[in-house]
């Protein structure tokens, strides 16, 4: 019995992703949305190594799932690219600058204030602005070709603007699939590029790993509160049942960390504020929180821990989602729905270059 090729992008190679992504981890500021913009410039429009659909729907699937959407969309990409180890080296080299300099900042405690710091982040601020600019109408010029899905986007954007609601992006994201069945019924197959990294059998393991773990780091946090197990429970908990990434786990670890005795509240608004002028995901955080959180020489492990704990639940989701996403997709009637959902996710990164990336950099300047 003759066996199936290899995938394409299992050949590849993981240096480049590692590299570009490292890139983008040092220099990427302004949170997911603006993320988004730089992930959409660098791996679609300069290295073109997916087009413009397939960025879309990695992107549309985040949204939908909990956990820290860039650092998914990344991971996905390097997936995408190069199998299980260009998704390691994306994670990685988005990841590791922000994980350093948090760590850096528990260690030196460095006094950020001050006018030149005032003007750097008000830079950036318009940088970002440019840059989800840029992302929103590229990807509208390919995902809302047609009246039907403009509509849909516009209508996203809109309703999102005037409302905003973590569960109400998923809700314009429901919307959009059902807006897309019926009336983007003429939507083309996508010839795909490369065999699809993972299958739907190795999805279902990932999902049911995903789901032991949790119980049993609740397990473990019940038998032995305050110990590395307890707090990786935290972690993980927060990383697996949160939508709307960093700025919605946030206060989740607060009433987790904070009243049990974990960290002070003062430590902890300290890494939420350095967190904020900081390059990469803002799950980064997780760093310092872990290293306060740990007794003593225990600092670097408490960190690892937290880190990999915050992040693992939202990686696996977005793993096996794309699987069932790939199978999903040679389904007519499916593939309109994804139709309405990428347009509906264009929606949702304009009315996210309003608010708040638009009026965050106003704001700045009164």
């Amino acid at each position: 019995m003759a066996t199936e090729p290899a995938p394409e992008s299992v050949q590849r190679s993981a240096w480049p992703i590692l590299l570009t992504s490292l890139q983008l981890g040092c220099r990427s500021f302004g949170g997911p949305v603006a993320h988004l913009g730089y992930f959409e410039r660098s791996y679609v429009e300069r290295r073109r190594w997916l087009d413009a659909g397939e960025y879309a729907e990695i992107v549309a699937l985040c949204q939908v799932l909990p956990g820290p959407t860039s650092s998914q969309v990344g991971f996905l990409i390097g997936l995408h690219r190069a199998g299980w180890r260009g998704a390691l080296a994306a994670w990685l080299g988005f990841t590791l600058p922000s994980l350093v300099l948090m760590y850096a900042y528990f260690v030196f405690a460095p006094k950020l204030a001050g006018p030149a710091m005032t003007l750097v982040l008000q830079g950036l601020k318009w940088l970002t602005v440019a840059v989800v600019a840029r992302a929103v109408w590229s990807m509208a010029r390919s995902l809302c070709p047609d009246l039907p899905r403009a509509s849909i986007a516009v209508l996203a954007a809109v309703v999102l603007c005037f409302a905003q609601s973590e569960w109400l992006q998923v809700s314009v994201l429901i919307g959009g699939a059902v807006a897309g069945i019926l009336f983007c019924k003429d939507v083309p197959k996508a010839v795909s590029k490369r065999a699809p990294p993972i299958g739907l059998q190795t999805a279902w393991l990932l999902l049911g790993a995903g789901a032991a773990l949790l119980l049993v780091l609740r397990v473990l946090a019940l038998e032995m509160p305050h110990s590395l197990a307890a707090l990786a429970d935290i972690f993980y908990r927060s990383g697996a049942l949160v939508f709307g990434g960093g700025h919605v786990v946030l206060p989740l670890l607060h009433d987790a960390l904070v009243p049990a005795g974990w960290i002070s509240n003062d430590d902890f608004l300290s890494g939420y504020g350095a967190a904020q002028v900081l390059p990469g995901p803002l799950f980064s955080v997780a760093a310092y929180f872990g290293a306060k959180s740990a007794p003593g020489a225990a600092a670097v492990l408490g960190a690892s821990v937290a880190v990999v704990c915050i992040f693992l639940p939202g990686l696996l989701l977005a793993t096996a989602g794309r699987a069932v996403w790939n199978q999903g997709a040679r389904v007519p009637r499916v593939r309109a729905a994804l139709a309405g959902v990428n347009a509906g996710a264009v929606g949702i990164l304009a009315a996210a270059l309003y608010n708040p990336v638009l009026t965050g950099a106003v704001a700045t300047l009164r």
